[in-house]
């Protein structure tokens, strides 16, 4: 493993488990967040409290937008690798706030590519989504599959890192991994996911909004199983190939992986599990499927599995049970999390 190691949007939910498992495997680690309210900041301060309480973290808040001040952190620290998680996130947000895809998830990633590219890093992990692939994919979704209508900004935005990073592949020899990460959910979770949203609005006996008659479908991807596949991958940088005997013709060491669970549930599957670990029942508005939501989404994930092996995949009933075991315990030391 590298020395030290960079994970951007650390205080996010993805972003906290990663560093959080690197730390506790003896890895040198640095993080950035800009700790905006997209949701709950209090959630996030205390993810960095846990964070900061190990001897080998070290945090910044800056956003990925200001490159001199990212610029300055790779100087500072002199990373060997870098997991890129900060992003804006959602599918849903109005087009008054598009800009925030524009700025973080182009602007940004621009910003960390350039940075990795002067920095000279070993190996650019980054978050793309499952969403790139819209609703005309055939499943299960292949890495391979053509994925040029994407149903929503934030997809676009994702599929566009995809090509930046392959471009600076190309053209500096920067490795860079792309993860599809599908529907991601678990202790410490976001707030407006459907996960942790419908298990705070039953407990509480709220209604909850559930879409497409409850069947749309979902692979539901416990976060444990996403963190195994990153600090897995992260030691396994793709290689520039020369795959013409002429020397003509390169291969960028570029690669792309799905990372899902691999079995889709219907949402109202979903509500079922969540009534059944809370031990009541869902009041439920069901409205019409949004335009930028896919019917299904579902992973094949062979092609990670022949890089790192057998990926662990949490069942969603077992993944539920801990979350909601986790949510319990959460809402009774932070009374502001049943609001």
């Amino acid at each position: 493993m590298s020395n030290k190691i960079l994970v951007t949007g650390a205080a996010g939910f993805i972003g906290y488990h990663v560093a959080l498992k690197l730390l506790e495997q003896g890895e040198n680690v640095v993080g950035i967040d800009n700790m905006n309210a997209y949701y709950d900041v209090k959630l996030k301060e205390t993810r960095v409290a846990i964070l900061n309480a190990k001897s080998n973290f070290k945090f910044y808040q800056i956003a990925i937008e200001d490159n001199t001040q990212l610029n300055n952190v790779f100087q500072q620290e002199g990373f060997d690798r870098v997991i890129h998680l900060a992003a804006q996130v959602g599918v849903r947000s109005p087009p008054s706030e598009f800009y925030r895809y524009v700025s973080s998830n182009l602007l940004g990633f621009s910003n960390i590519l350039d940075s990795c590219r002067v920095n000279t890093i070993e190996h650019l992990l980054y978050a793309s989504s499952s969403s790139v692939y819209g609703d005309m994919a055939i499943t299960p979704f292949k890495e391979q599959d053509i994925v040029d209508q994407p149903q929503s900004l934030y997809a676009a935005s994702k599929r566009a890192n995809e090509l930046m990073a392959y471009s600076y592949s190309h053209q500096y020899q920067i490795p860079t991994t792309g993860l599809r990460f599908f529907t991601v959910y678990g202790p410490w979770g976001r707030p407006d996911m459907a996960v942790y949203n419908f298990t705070k609005q039953i407990d509480s006996g709220r209604s909850i909004d559930v879409y497409g008659e409850g069947e749309i479908m979902r692979d539901f991807t416990y976060v444990d199983d996403v963190v195994e596949a990153i600090v897995r991958v992260i030691k396994k940088p793709p290689k520039y190939q020369i795959i013409k005997p002429d020397n003509k013709s390169t291969k960028a060491p570029a690669q792309i992986f799905n990372v899902g669970n691999g079995k889709p549930v219907s949402v109202n599957t979903l509500v079922g599990l969540i009534e059944d670990s809370l031990g009541k029942k869902a009041v439920i508005r069901y409205k019409p499927r949004p335009a930028e939501d896919m019917q299904i989404t579902h992973a094949d994930i062979q092609d990670l599995e022949r890089v790192i092996g057998p990926l662990q995949t949490t069942s969603i009933s077992d993944g539920i049970y801990k979350f909601v075991s986790w949510y319990k315990e959460y809402k009774n030391i932070n009374p502001s999390s049943r609001e």
